[in-house]
């Protein structure tokens, strides 16, 4: 592998989690400003999921086409003309508009690198790939809440595209490297002798199905938390709303600094041990979330759900192909892309409505249901697998 490319693909992940938190954290802002009602932002992010599952789908073909150098340049710079945008939109529709390219920037590249990393790389670096992205996550919401503070959210959006627009660049100049020969591009080593494999086909294998679920409820989960956080905060615990905004950063820290360490600890624990910990710790983060009057525990609470959801996606990805084969990675892969956003769109702007006509309060209560069915579908799949497992060793 070229020395340099590694830490291109890492640049990638930062700009892939830069703005995913930074609409949630200005929302309160953004709503009033927009007169728009506080669980319109459930549409943003349906429009925003609804690209990124096609692209998702699409992901095979795409990197087949233009290889994945190119596809994560053309992410980059889509999801930075979304970005500049936001910060000129003076209404609702006109996020909407902006909210379609932001989508289809991010699916493929999305499960392109996360094949690629899956196949080529150890499972440390799949927790510090998704560490990257932590980065970019974290970042975000800090720099809204610095702008909330001073010229306001379309200060916010506009520095967070220009930072985008300078993270294209030094992707578009690395391009040399994934033309290298001694690099496989994803999809030249194994898409020429892999199976081709339906849709259809892919989920009548056995532990598709519970994986795909399993992604879902923690991608529904992930979500949720990272948008709804500063709402949940502001509106049903009484926090100022620039506090708040800060404060959502604390999920992606979490999430951040979980996955640099899940990266050693990967070393010796395996992948679904890696899962049944984030779990255990997603759990404890929502009691200290969900205890009335006692504020002083929201902020490690929600530390603690970002550590605990730190291990979780990665573990999922990079088992992939020793679970199901590396010639279906990359297609079985941008299938799970696709589960992952599809929980995002159903169930994030569901508990917008939760909260706009029940109760935001709900907030760690919604999410301890995804963990519940999370779990079971896990559960389930490590049951198939050691099935597998026993039955290979028989023959």
């Amino acid at each position: 592998m070229p020395v340099g490319l590694l830490p291109i693909i890492y640049l990638a992940f930062i700009s892939l989690g830069l703005p995913d938190s930074a609409i949630g954290s200005a929302w309160p802002v953004m709503s009033a400003d927009l007169h728009a009602g506080i669980s319109w932002v459930g549409g943003i992010t349906m429009i925003i999921s609804l690209g990124t599952i096609f692209s998702s789908f699409m992901s095979v073909r795409v990197v087949e086409r233009l290889g994945t150098g190119k596809v994560t340049v053309l992410s980059v710079v889509l999801t930075a003309a979304a970005l500049v945008g936001f910060s000129l939109a003076g209404e609702f529709w006109q996020l909407c508009v902006l909210a379609v390219p932001y989508g289809l920037g991010a699916g493929a590249v999305d499960a392109a690198l996360n094949s690629y990393v899956a196949v080529h790389y150890e499972s440390q670096h799949m927790n510090w790939l998704h560490c990257m992205w932590g980065v970019g996550a974290s970042a975000g919401p800090l720099i809204m809440a610095q702008c909330l503070a001073g010229a306001g959210w379309s200060q916010g959006f506009l520095v967070l595209g220009g930072i985008q627009v300078a993270i294209a660049v030094v992707l578009t100049l690395s391009l040399p490297l994934w033309r290298d020969r001694k690099l496989p591009s994803p999809g030249t080593e194994t898409l020429e002798h892999r199976s081709h494999k339906t849709r259809r086909e892919l989920l009548q294998v056995e532990g598709v199905l519970p994986v795909l679920i399993c992604f879902f409820c923690y991608c529904a989960l992930e979500g949720t938390c990272g948008t709804w956080a500063a709402t949940y905060f502001t509106l049903g615990r009484g926090i100022d709303a620039g506090v708040a905004a800060g404060w959502a950063s604390l999920f992606f820290i979490g999430i951040t600094a979980g996955r640099a360490v899940s990266g050693f600890i990967s070393m010796k624990v395996r992948e679904h041990n890696m899962i049944r910990l984030g779990q255990v710790l997603i759990a404890l983060g929502l009691i200290a979330v969900m205890l009335p009057g006692q504020d002083a525990l929201l902020m490690p609470g929600l530390v603690l759900l970002g550590v605990g959801c730190a291990p979780i996606y990665p573990s999922i990805i990079h088992a992939t192909p020793a679970r199901f084969g590396d010639d279906v990675a990359l297609e079985l892969t941008g299938m799970q892309m696709a589960f992952a956003n599809i929980g995002s769109l159903l169930m994030s702007p569901f508990f917008g409505v939760i909260a706009q006509n029940v109760d935001v309060r709900l907030y760690p209560v919604y999410l301890g249901a995804l963990l519940v069915v999370m779990v079971c579908s896990a559960e389930i799949l490590n049951r198939v697998m050691r099935r597998k497992r026993l039955a290979a060793s028989v023959r």
